[in-house]
């Protein structure tokens, strides 16, 4: 099991995270803590594998907590996940080795992503004394062959399915949406719709809120940050 810490100062997040991570097997959470100082409590007394760490903390930030886990060499992995998408907060997370950089708000999908991928890297590590370039490149390292302009789909998208995508949210303006609502208008699935979401959220197309209810998973809506065509064209020409 990879023991897991969860660092959150928002409640209501702490405990939807915990409800994500408890679907996923293969970790056990052993600890929450909402600052630097309750997060190194728990190092202190438990053993940890992997910390879910969010960057803005009262007091000392996430920051704080990552540098000095590095800079006392202890061997434990990190996921940051902030509402920091600046490109100096992502190049010092990258700098100071986080696994993975989840911005809020994010789906299930993605959070279940990040761990599964991270769990599938660890199971590789653990069952092989040495590996060889090849795998190397594709377990661990994800370098795969992009054709001469540099811009590829990621695994599972079409270029066909995208331009219909795009073609029906540039149509809807500002006017928010949620996943299933575009799947219904593009004609596809769910499941296939999400992708296509989350690759235009993350080239920074679409803007993501998030809507609590009274019970239950938070609502996910979407609408559209940057109607710049040569965007998605990049991917689809």
């Amino acid at each position: 099991m990879i023991k897991t810490v969860i660092v959150e100062d928002d409640p209501m997040v702490a405990e939807i995270n915990c409800r994500y991570l408890d679907h996923i097997e293969g970790f056990e959470l052993v600890g929450i803590a909402a600052s630097v100082e309750s997060a190194i409590l728990i190092l202190d007394s438990e053993k940890v594998d992997l910390i879910l760490l969010d960057i803005h903390l009262p007091g000392e930030n996430g920051w704080s907590l990552l540098s000095t886990i590095r800079g006392v060499g202890i061997a434990i992995d990190v996921i940051v996940i902030t509402a920091s998408c600046d490109k100096e907060s992502i190049k010092k997370g990258l700098r100071l080795g986080v696994v993975d950089y989840l911005i809020k708000p994010f789906e299930l999908e993605r959070f279940q992503e990040a761990l599964q991928s991270y769990r599938k890297e660890q199971m590789i590590i653990n069952d092989q004394e040495k590996m060889n370039q090849i795998d190397l490149d594709q377990f661990l390292l994800h370098k795969e062959q992009r054709d001469s302009s540099g811009y590829e789909l990621p695994k599972g998208l079409t270029k066909n399915t995208l331009i219909k995508v795009w073609d029906q949210v540039s149509t809807m303006g500002k006017q928010s949406f949620s996943t299933e609502e575009l799947a219904c208008m593009v004609g596809i699935s769910r499941v296939s719709m999400r992708k296509y979401v989350s690759f235009l959220t993350e080239i920074q197309i679409l803007e993501t809120e998030v809507v609590y209810g009274t019970v239950g998973r938070p609502v996910y809506m979407y609408h559209v940050a940057n109607l710049n065509n040569d965007e998605v064209m990049k991917y689809i020409s």
